[in-house]
Order: structure tokens, then sequence, then C-alpha cells
């Protein structure tokens, strides 16, 4: 199968995501990440459009299980009710602890989760991508808060940092995080 036909028949998979022709950009991750640090609750502030996450209220719950993997479980309320997705994260490599690998799927490899940059306390700003045989890529990107809402200046530090990293951010659009019910 050609290269152009197997594109076209990926299209319509990749419509509610954002995609680029060429390969990933490759950004620099936080220096001496700590997991522990990051551990807990981070609420979605802004996003790359991405299929999975169409709802409002959208956060994510980062703890470690007992066999040292990292228990991802997403929520956001969609069409009436709150809907949960549980995952794993995984540091692939402990020279980089900051590029982990997520999966939502047994069946799926890891996809990356790159933290780019966090102060643990109040923002996160995570990127990650997948390329297409190098003609194309998909990918998503996220700055995530300790609280639903971030100071404006903090929103652009972190766009600011993710286009000097060569992230195309058009189609970023900020997270519906109004009328929420906090747990």
């Amino acid at each position: 199968m050609s290269a152009v036909c197997l594109l076209l028949l990926l299209l319509p998979v990749v419509s509610a995501q954002t995609y680029h022709w060429g390969p990933c950009p490759v950004p620099k991750v936080q220096p001496s990440f700590d997991l522990q640090k990051y551990l807990g609750r981070w609420y979605e502030i802004e996003k790359l459009p991405a299929s999975f996450e169409r709802g409002k209220c959208i956060e994510a719950n980062y703890a470690v299980r007992k066999d040292g993997t990292i228990q991802v479980l997403n929520s956001q309320f969609y069409k009436d009710k709150v809907r949960t997705a549980e995952g794993t994260a995984v540091v692939q490599d402990p020279r980089e602890p900051a590029m982990l690998g997520v999966s939502f799927s047994y069946f799926t490899p890891y996809s990356p989760y790159w933290i780019l940059t966090t102060d643990y306390t109040s923002l996160s700003v995570v990127y990650s991508c997948t390329d297409i045989l190098r003609i194309f890529h998909v990918d998503y990107a996220w700055i995530l808060g300790r609280s639903r809402f971030l100071p404006p200046e903090t929103v652009r530090y972190a766009k600011e940092l993710m286009i000097r990293e060569g992230i195309d951010l058009f189609r970023m659009k900020a997270t519906d995080q109004t009328g929420c019910k906090d747990n």
C-alpha cells in the first residue's frame, strides 16, 4: 500500500487530533524531574484537540501503584455524566524520568507523555507526539494546573515555552472548568 493511500485511510482517524507534516519536534523536558512531587491531581487548563477529551471539568490524577507503575485516572463531564478512563504510565528510561510513556489499554503501546516543565505546585506543561512513517505526526499538548484556573500570564508563559520548542499551538483551546464539582 502506498504512503498516500495509507495517509488517506488514516485522515478520518486523526481528524479530531492535531496533525502536521513531517516528523515530531523533540522538545527539551524538565531536568531533574521528581515523580513523587508530580503525583496527585492536575486540572486541564488548555489543550490541543483530542478525540478522547471532549467534555468539561477535565482532570487527571496520578498515583504510584504497588508494582511501581503509575495509575493515571482521567475524568471529564461529558453528555451529562462523569466519564473516567484509567491508564498506566511508566518511566521508560530512568535517565530521563520526565519522558513517561502512557497507555489506556493493554493492547496499545505506550505513547509519549513528556513533562516539558513543571513547578509541581501550580503548573505543568505536557507534550505527546507520534510519528506516522515520518510523513506526518499527531501531537497533543496540555497546560495543566493544580487549580482549575491559572493566571493569564502563567498560561502565556506555558504557550511561549511550547512555541520555542517548535510545537504548533494554532488549534489550542481552553478547557471549560466552570460549574465543576470538586471531589
